[in-house]
């Protein structure tokens, strides 16, 4: 979907009266994102638990994803990963609205990179770099908190508010060099063609038409495939990006490292490849990854849906 579409219709919608709520929601996400460090932790335990209290459906969705991915837990281990999940993604909440509106310049000596040189000799191959990564719940930050060391684009999913899409751009516009919505593939191209790196989170579910079968976990996950084809373009070196909290002393680690030899010339053992680093660092913080999110909900010809 190309920008000018997006910035007519949002144009025309903005201030519609129905998008008022809306508006009051970003608002209060400016406020948040100027609060001291430690309310902002405090009020995103808050959110967190309750979230877990009163997001039935949600709840539903992480219990179930975790009794997926951790059959070995016993269940009481499994309901404190729950607890834990909507605690990270309360304080993940707030991380977001920092990212979009508030000052990232505080956070420098509070954030370490691993691997930061291995992303900066990708670049320097001068064939773009495909940055790889997933929903982790301190995404936005980490973009924010990455985008002040290295150059970077982002690929992401448009939102039909139009306030939450405006909120969303303007946020991440003032961190990245280009914004892409997933949609625009030549957009993608022509910026690796470019040089550029581009992150993209190729985690989610997007459907059978653009997915394939691959082991998560163990269980067979709808993978995207875009990641490896995106690579294979312009023969852009792979890195991956991970990065957590450490919630006790308020501070962020980055790690990157790069994916050797991928793509490969199979679509299913580079989306197994993927699965599988994304299933090894989200083992390292597994309260920090987005439970909340139907991963399973597309599913091999006659296997039911888990939710």
């Amino acid at each position: 979907m190309h920008r000018t579409f997006l910035e007519s219709r949002m144009a025309s919608n903005l201030a519609a009266p129905r998008y008022w709520p809306t508006w009051f929601g970003v608002g209060v996400m400016w406020f948040v994102a100027q609060l001291p460090l430690r309310a902002q932790f405090g009020l995103g335990r808050a959110i967190g638990a309750i979230g877990y209290r009163f997001a039935r459906g949600r709840r539903h969705i992480a219990r179930t994803n975790i009794a997926l991915c951790f059959p070995e837990l016993d269940p009481g281990a499994r309901e404190a990963l729950v607890r834990k999940t909507f605690t990270s993604t309360g304080i993940g909440g707030v991380e977001t609205a920092v990212a979009w509106f508030g000052d990232i310049g505080r956070f420098d000596g509070r954030v370490t990179f691993e691997g930061l040189e291995t992303l900066t000799a990708a670049q320097r191959r001068g064939r773009g770099v495909m940055l790889i990564g997933a929903h982790f719940s301190t995404l936005d930050l980490a973009g924010a908190l990455l985008s002040r060391a290295v150059d970077l684009d982002v690929i992401y999913r448009y939102n039909k508010n139009p306030v939450i899409e405006w909120a969303m751009r303007h946020g991440r516009e003032r961190r990245f060099r280009e914004v892409i919505e997933r949609s625009d593939a030549r957009a993608v191209l022509t910026r690796l063609k470019g040089g550029h790196t581009i992150w993209y989170a190729a985690d989610q579910d997007y459907g059978r038409k653009v997915s394939i079968f691959a082991p998560f976990f163990g269980v067979p996950a709808a993978t995207i495939t875009a990641a490896s084809r995106f690579a294979r373009f312009n023969s852009s070196p792979a890195v991956f990006i991970s990065h957590f909290r450490d919630a006790a002393t308020r501070t962020w680690s980055l790690h990157l490292r790069e994916i050797e030899e991928f793509p490969g010339s199979d679509e299913v053992e580079d989306a197994r490849r993927i699965n599988d680093v994304i299933e090894r660092e989200i083992r390292r913080h597994p309260d920090q990854y987005l439970w909340l999110h139907r991963r399973f909900k597309t599913r091999p010809e006659g296997e039911p849906r888990p939710y």
